[in-house]
């Protein structure tokens, strides 16, 4: 197999790991605060980083690469976990998930500016057809369908996924240097003791208003989505490229949707899928020209 397909592979089984993360979130966010939420998921992860690299004896990266690590932290560990958790007090699952739709254009737009990646002009068409249909579909469910979207829960889901585009783009980057596993592992150490501290001053003064699903949410985020599938996304994108393997996010939006049907029951129309269908089809043609 050679490196691009490697790095589709990779990059796909991140996407699927990924695809967990809203439906997770929303089960925690209905007993746990988002502070919490996302300071007690880095802490987890970080002190489960921390054994990877000691085990392995990994040494420690260069002075130069700090200041990245520093960005992957503040854009996967702090920005994307935070701002989605807060989106989830206002929207469902489902709704948020299809923003999701957007972090291959706020990835390959950081590619290009980070990775010094540079794809074909056509390109840039399959992606912002993409991005359209997905801003598009939120758009019309924010007029519709009131209570399941709001303007602040939008308003944050942009923002999460801009500086969740930043932080796999800067991450991609490093990985050719340090290796895809060791750049989380390293960045969730840099924001172990930051987040250790806003964990115990957030920490909620009983467990046993906490229910069962809350703590699963809590252990997929932290093991899953905020460790395990970077494991496979970092290696994929350092591997077959940033913009290109990138567009599989597109297909997040599809397995998440799915996901929140069956572990949340909620509904799913059929826009959305509609919806999810187009960006689907436009991997295929963002791929071709990467």
């Amino acid at each position: 197999m050679d490196r691009t397909s490697a790095g589709w592979g990779s990059g796909l089984l991140g996407v699927i790991i990924f695809s967990g993360s809203l439906p997770a979130t929303r089960l925690a966010v209905a007993d746990l605060s988002p502070l919490f939420l996302t300071s007690a998921r880095a802490v987890i992860a970080g002190l489960l980083g921390w054994a990877c690299l000691a085990v392995l004896r990994q040494p420690r990266p260069a002075r130069a690469d700090l200041a990245s690590l520093a960005i992957v932290a503040v854009g996967v560990v702090l920005g994307f976990p935070l701002l989605s958790a807060l989106a989830l007090r206002y929207v469902t699952a489902a709704h948020s998930i299809v923003f999701v739709g957007l972090l291959p254009l706020s990835t390959a737009i950081f590619g290009v500016l980070r990775g010094g990646e540079r794809p074909r002009p056509a390109f840039w068409l399959f992606s912002l057809l993409g991005a359209a249909t997905v801003g598009g579909f939120a758009l019309s469910q924010g007029v519709s369908r009131g209570a399941e979207s709001s303007l602040p829960g939008d308003l944050l889901m942009i923002a999460a996924v801009l500086l969740c585009g930043l932080g796999y783009a800067e991450g991609a980057a490093l990985s050719r240097r340090l290796g895809g596993w060791q750049v989380i592992c390293w960045a969730l150490l840099i924001a172990l003791v930051p987040m250790g501290i806003l964990a115990l001053a957030t920490a909620p003064a009983s467990a046993a208003p906490i229910g069962l699903p809350a703590w699963a949410g809590l252990f997929y985020v932290s093991v899953f989505s905020m460790l395990v599938g970077f494991f496979f996304w970092y290696r994929g994108l350092a591997l077959g490229g940033i913009t290109g393997v990138g567009q599989l996010q597109l297909l997040q939006p599809f397995f998440g949707l799915v996901l929140a049907g069956l572990v949340l029951h909620e509904p799913v129309a059929w826009t959305m899928i509609a919806s999810t269908a187009v960006v689907i089809l436009c991997v295929a043609g963002a791929r071709r020209f990467a």
